[in-house]
């Protein structure tokens, strides 16, 4: 799970002051408070299905997924075994069906652990500057292969890197990279509002928002169709979004990626992160100010730069095979026709293993991060067993493996899928749940992008609910988790987040309560079940959730993009193949 950190006070502000009363629980009683269910507006069939969710049986999960006897789920470890065999066991009980068309409850997923020992160094102006690793710069190579190396490349400053048609954005323009090193920028081309150079231009990449350009998964994947040689970007703070430690820390152990046929060969041979410190000394080296630069990156008119620098790295990999599995069941569909079409619901089973060199407690439990979104999965399977018919359309339950190492379980499905994606309605993700109480609200993650948020808020406001917009859309959360590889496909997503109004709480309980879990638990080996959780509101979100899917399986049209959505024209290009 990658981590948000709500701002508690611009949340508060924006939420509607007032429900409709016979719609809103009372400050101190929660519709049906004397039940682990809400009353939630919809078909009658639906009620068994929401009655069936409790949160005895979500917690009994939740301890099974997190035992130590786990080791902290981690991918190609016994966790692993261990954790597959449990979700495997727990789709036949419930009498669900292989998600798998080969009869199988597992889709193998082939990965690779590589550990990077980079060198490396700049030569521009007649100076030679030398990078230590990990305080000056963080260097990978994705080709699995034991080492990788780029000699006396030319160095280009390619602005922010993107090539985005729809916003006549082309940061190549005129210069080819084949081979060469390329610098850029952080996060979307921060382009001035013409009326108020303290704005941005909402027209232009969402303003303030991130859009997809802005992540740095992007910037790596352009670097490959562009053929450069190396890509560094130049990390900073605030636009990132998080301190350069967040990258150093998790880029200088062992990571992973997805074995291809090419063994990644089509990557470039380094994929870097810089700090700004040296990034403005290789500039000034080279006879440019990284101000001006970056001054001139915002505008359309933005030509590469090519540095007076040749770039040297030299990355020795320490590589190991890993066979790691996605988990999925299925529901089939009621509709003869319509039960080829699916509706997916994602979490990750996968945690951060254990860590031998660790004093006492060794093991990464993940309590809340992920074996609380994998019991809520299962709680959601089981209700639609509960069903007296079948929805028309098919629900697969998927929970995917290497989250915590940049999406891949879901990225592998959403690239080589079991089932068609211009078939695939919707994804639905749910990574960590509410661990504190019932909420007056939800939020969205991500902006309004696609219809199923339409649909969030019909059925959030059936709960007495209203749905928050994301705080903090600058910091690209939506581009995070695992729905964002099926969105990347064109497949809309929908990933909610916990809300923060609580019934029967002060104002600053929210923010209380996600700085503790922050700052104690997460990513730690605290991830432990707590006597004072409450899983009550997490009961609510899912009956939400289990809503939300049941009507898109039952509903007469498939969710859309919005206009304004940068996935629109990938799930356009797709539904011409239907």
């Amino acid at each position: 799970m990658q981590k948000r950190i709500l701002s508690f006070a611009l949340c508060f502000v924006l939420l509607t002051l007032a429900i409709a009363c016979e719609k809103t629980p009372s400050s101190n009683q929660p519709a049906n408070a004397n039940s682990t269910t809400a009353f939630v507006a919809g078909p009658v069939e639906l009620k068994p299905a929401l009655d069936s969710i409790n949160s005895d049986d979500l917690l009994r999960h939740i301890k099974a997924l997190s035992a130590d006897e786990l080791e902290g789920r981690g991918p190609g470890t016994k966790g692993e075994e261990l954790t597959v065999k449990y979700l495997t066991e727990q789709f036949q009980k419930l009498g669900l069906k292989p998600g798998n068309p080969d009869g199988t409850y597992v889709q193998k997923v082939p990965l690779a652990g590589f550990t990077a020992q980079p060198t490396g160094s700049f030569t521009a102006g007649g100076k030679t500057i030398s990078l230590k690793f990990p305080q000056d710069c963080v260097a990978v190579s994705r080709r699995i292969v034991p080492e990788s190396k780029v000699e006396d490349s030319d160095v280009v400053f390619v602005g922010y890197g993107v090539v985005a048609p729809e916003y006549g954005w082309d940061d190549y323009k005129g210069v080819d990279v084949r081979g060469k090193t390329i610098v850029m920028l952080i996060n979307d081309p921060a382009v001035p509002d013409a009326t108020d150079a303290n704005k941005l231009d909402e027209k232009m990449f969402k303003g303030k928002a991130m859009t997809y350009y802005g992540r740095w998964t992007y910037k790596y994947e352009m670097a490959t169709e562009k053929g450069a040689a190396a890509a560094i970007i130049i990390h900073e703070t605030g636009p990132a979004g998080y301190p350069y430690e967040v990258v150093s820390g998790s880029w200088s152990r062992e990571n992973f990626d997805i074995q291809t046929p090419d063994k990644n060969m089509k990557r470039p041979a380094v994929e870097a992160w810089i700090t700004i410190e040296r990034a403005r000394e290789l500039l000034t080296a080279s006879g440019q100010d990284f101000d001006a630069l970056k001054k001139a990156a915002v505008r359309k008119d933005f030509k590469p730069v090519e540095l007076n620098a040749k770039a040297n790295f030299d990355i020795k990999n320490t590589l190991r095979n890993i066979n790691s599995n996605n988990v999925i069941a299925k529901v089939e569909g009621s509709d003869p026709t319509l039960k080829s079409e699916y509706v997916i619901y994602t979490a990750h089973w996968d945690h951060l293993g254990r860590d031998p060199k660790l004093p006492g407690d060794q093991i990464y439990n993940g309590a809340i991060d992920n074996a609380s979104g994998v019991a809520t999965l299962l709680e959601m399977a089981e209700a639609f067993t509960k069903l007296p018919t079948p929805p028309k359309r098919s629900i697969l339950f998927m929970s995917v493996t290497a989250e915590e190492k940049n999406l891949l379980g879901s990225k592998y499905y959403a690239t080589n899928p079991l089932y068609p994606l211009n078939k695939t309605l919707a994804n639905i993700n749910m990574d960590g749940v509410n661990q504190w109480g019932r909420t007056r609200d939800i939020t969205m993650v991500g902006d309004d992008n696609s219809t199923l948020i339409d649909l969030l808020r019909e059925t959030a406001s059936a709960q007495g609910r209203v749905v928050n917009p994301d705080p903090e859309p600058e910091k690209g959360f939506y581009y995070r988790s695992d729905h964002f590889e099926f969105a990347k496909q064109g497949v809309p997503a929908l990933y909610p987040d916990s809300g923060i109004d609580y019934v029967g709480k002060d104002a600053n309980y929210s923010q209380q309560k996600r700085d503790e879990y922050t700052q104690k638990d997460y990513h730690k080996v605290s991830d432990e079940i707590k006597p004072d959780w409450d899983l009550t509101g997490a009961i609510d979100d899912a009956q939400l959730l289990t809503t939300i899917g049941y009507r898109v399986a039952q509903g007469d049209r498939f969710p859309e993009w919005k206009a304004t959505s940068e996935f629109k024209a990938k799930r356009d290009q797709m539904m011409k193949t239907q």
